[in-house]
């Protein structure tokens, strides 16, 4: 089977190409041949990405000063972190034709036996704000399923529901990521099943393969995707009290004031390398969590300071690891002690067997 996947691929985000590349791998492995519709709007493309942000910034967007050195600030990393990314995608994964507009898909879809949403937050707002029903495969009217899908932050007004409602029940399956998803959906009347996400599919054996070398020994990493000083805080704490050094890995190049030694836009094996032979990672991140766990990464868990943290504590429910999580930034027993993952290994083994038999069932039947 020919099978089209449109996910948010393209974000300069480690665990939107992460996850991409895990799906193209997982349904390889099935035996099926995976595409990636290289859908990338022109408003969320790495030269328009910033100026589609500063739009919805009240604070930078009130004066033409401002705005000028927001994106004198922001604008240049961002697009050169998006070129390094656009090399990634380019080389990890099998791509289609390039679409930027929804009209595009709709004239001329991909060809394929099956059309598949994703993971990640595919179900949530784009960039500027609104909602993009090409993830809900608006384009097509053949074989539809998702895998994994999540609706990130969404909160579920009448509208939205009637949203989901229109586009979602033309799914012939539907798996979600988020005990939370499938509540919003069981509360619209459709059907759908929990799933692991893409990338704890394949065990830690399968991601070796990709790992760098890097310059560091013990050290304390933070990956952090929110701008939430108690992290920063709380991090360098934990360096101290161990007395190794804190490394700081980001795609984005403001970070560079915060605390630990700041490593740019790492390639992906570099960034795998860091989580992997860390001490103890600290992040906010779902994808350095659920890395951390496949790597048996001693972490803690610092839930984004929005309400996005649902996919966060719904993988440390899953594996056991809860207690994980931070509740005050002086718990530094947390950080100090080191975890016992057997639990969690064995759950995941389990759940990844279930995952695959969903997506081999959605696929094939």
């Amino acid at each position: 089977m020919k099978v089209a996947v449109i996910t948010r691929h393209a974000v300069t985000n480690y665990g939107s190409l992460l996850q991409a590349i895990a799906t193209q791998q997982v349904i390889n492995n099935l035996g099926h041949s995976c595409e990636i519709i290289d859908y990338i709007r022109e408003d969320e493309s790495y030269y328009q990405h910033e100026k589609t942000i500063l739009k919805r910034k009240e604070n930078w967007s009130n004066s033409f000063l401002k705005r000028v050195l927001y994106l004198l600030i922001r604008q240049p990393e961002s697009i050169a972190a998006g070129k390094k990314f656009e090399n990634a995608q380019k080389k990890y994964l099998r791509l289609t034709a390039r679409y930027t507009t929804a009209e595009e898909l709709l004239e001329n879809p991909p060809i394929a036996d099956v059309y598949m949403t994703g993971s990640d937050q595919v179900w949530g707002p784009v960039e500027d704000g609104t909602y993009d029903d090409s993830y809900c495969l608006s384009f097509t009217e053949k074989k539809k399923i998702a895998y994994a899908a999540s609706f990130g932050h969404t909160e579920m007004t009448p509208e939205l529901g009637k949203y989901y409602k229109k586009w979602l029940s033309k799914y012939k399956y539907i798996a979600v990521r988020e005990e939370s998803a499938c509540k919003i959906l069981n509360g619209l009347c459709i059907s759908a099943e929990q799933v692991l996400d893409p990338t704890l599919l394949l065990d830690a054996g399968y991601w070796n393969q990709y790992l760098k070398p890097i310059n560091h020994k013990k050290y304390v990493l933070v990956y952090q995707l929110h701008n939430d000083k108690k992290l920063s805080d709380y991090a360098e704490k934990i360096a101290k009290a161990k007395k190794i050094p804190l490394i700081r890995v980001s795609t984005s190049f403001h970070q560079v004031i915060r605390a630990g030694k700041f490593v740019w836009c790492p390639e992906i094996g570099e960034f795998l390398s860091y989580i992997k032979n860390a001490e103890c990672m600290i992040t906010d991140s779902f994808h350095g969590t659920a890395f951390a766990i496949l790597f048996n990464t001693p972490f803690v868990e610092v839930l984004p300071n929005n309400n996005t943290g649902t996919r966060n504590v719904s993988i440390l429910k899953l594996t056991g690891l809860s207690n994980r999580i931070m509740r005050t930034d002086q718990d530094m027993e947390k950080a100090m002690n080191s975890i016992d993952f057997s639990y969690a290994n064995d759950v995941l083994k389990r759940e990844r067997i279930r995952s695959l038999q969903i997506l081999k069932k959605m696929i094939e039947i």
